[in-house]
Order: structure tokens, then sequence, then C-alpha cells
């Protein structure tokens, strides 16, 4: 029997319900394992605009559905920060009800004393801002590796074999798409120094990691149709990334300590 992981808060984005390509049966199986007290739904949960052209929640999806909401009447408290693609949903930010609230973005202060920055990150986005059509191609070459993406993971799942992202492998080895994810990381850090916190969290990018810059820790929580990942808070306020079966595969990154004024005077 799986046990149980200790979280103090979970942060998961970008499960796109609705579609094809979610991953909702081992989004399920984390879920079993982890029981926190806080649960950040950092964008694109729902894709409605999947939805509009095709409305489906296939009954795998609606079973996970069900488990938020019972982990919510359980007394878990969710924070749902719509993306882009459920930004129809921005509209409701400030409602809440009963243990589920919806905000345009948060802060998050760790057990250890840490103020993190959360929000979808499509802000960050120079491409939605500066050229539509270049994101819309982007998009539909997105969607094409998905479907191979569907097609490999049904064959290894016949062999039985575990997940694997061929999605993820091919976006590893372009170099726009590299150089983008650093971009949106350096926007991600520079907003959240601006406002004078300890680092940042969100998604957006289906590209999780950590980065350490300037004493600000960035951290992305990957997705839920290509890496299946989630960023965790332990009990005494450490982060750390884990997969569908709830193992580490990265923990933060040591940040650097300030040297105290004074401290090399009697060097």
């Amino acid at each position: 029997m799986a046990t149980s992981l200790t979280a103090r808060t979970l942060f998961i984005s970008d499960l796109h319900l609705g579609t094809r390509d979610c991953q909702a049966a081992l989004l399920s199986r984390l879920l079993r394992r982890v029981r926190p007290e806080r649960l950040y739904l950092v964008g694109d949960v729902i894709d409605l605009i999947a939805m509009h052209r095709r409305a489906s929640l296939p009954a795998e999806q609606q079973r996970l559905v069900g488990r938020l909401l019972r982990l919510a009447k359980g007394g878990c408290e969710i924070i749902y920060i719509p993306g882009n693609h459920d930004a129809a949903l921005r509209q409701l930010c400030g409602i809440r009800m009963h243990r589920v609230r919806i905000e345009r973005r948060a802060i998050h202060e760790t057990a250890d004393g840490r103020r993190l920055l959360v929000s979808h990150g499509d802000e960050f986005d120079t491409h939605v801002r500066l050229a539509p059509w270049l994101m819309a191609l982007g998009d539909g070459m997105h969607q094409f590796v998905l479907s191979l993406n569907r097609w490999c993971n049904k064959a290894r799942s016949l062999l039985g074999l575990p997940y694997w992202s061929l999605a993820a492998a091919v976006k590893g080895r372009i170099g726009a798409a590299q150089r983008y994810v650093e971009q949106f990381e350096q926007a991600a850090i520079h907003q959240a120094a601006r406002e004078g916190l300890d680092g940042y969290v969100g998604g957006h990018i289906h590209k999780a990691g950590f980065r350490a810059q300037d004493g600000v820790l960035y951290c992305n929580d990957g997705d839920w149709v290509e890496h299946c990942t989630a960023l965790i808070e332990r009990p005494d306020g450490s982060l750390a990334l884990i997969d569908w079966e709830g193992q580490v595969i990265e923990a933060e990154p040591s940040m650097p300590r300030a040297c105290p004024e004074g401290a090399l005077a009697g060097a």
C-alpha cells in the first residue's frame, strides 16, 4: 500500500480539464497520497478555450473534480488562480465559496517565513502581448506534439510501461523553447524582487523547475498534460517537485545567505 505524503501546501497547475491530454488519472493517484492543508490551483485548471470548441469532461476527469471538492469539504483550503485558458473565471476573483476562493494572484507565506508571489504566469508571456500570431503558431505545433504524446503513451500502457512525456522530450531539444523558458523565469524573478518578496511560484509554460538568483527563488510546478508534476511545501517550509507517485524529483536549491554587515572586519 502506498504511504501518504505529508504536505503543508500543494501547488498544481495546467490540468487542462476538458481536453484529451489531461492526465486526470495520474493526478488522482497523487491526491490519494498527499493530504495538503492548503492547495493552490495555479491556472489553466479548466481549459475553457478547448471546451468552447468541444465541450467534454470524461469520467476520469469528473472523478478528479469530485476528489478536489472532497478535499475542500475535508478541511483543505483551496485557492484557485485562473490562467489564460480559464481567464473567464477572473471575473469571479474575490469570491469565496466554503473553503474555495478565487484570486487573481496570491502571496503565500511558507512555514519558514518566506513570502512567495503565486500567479499563473501568462502576464510574463511577451509573445501573448507582442505577437499573438506567433503564439497561435506555437500552440498549433504544441497540440500536434501532444497528440503524438497520447499515442506514444497508449502504446507504452499496452506494453505495461509507465507514463513518459514525449512532448517534454521534444521541447527540451528545441533551442527557441529553452530561450523562452529562460526569459520567462527572468521576468518572474524580477517581478518578485520588485515586490520585495522571497520568490515566485507559477505554471503556464509547462516546464517544472527551480531557479535561484539574487536571493529570489523561482519555482514552476509544471503541468498535468506533459510532465505531471506538482510543487510541495513540507511542514518545515522546504519545497520540492514531486511526480504523480509522490516521489521527489527535485529539491529546491540552497540559497546563498547574505553576509552580515561587518562580518569580514575581523577576517
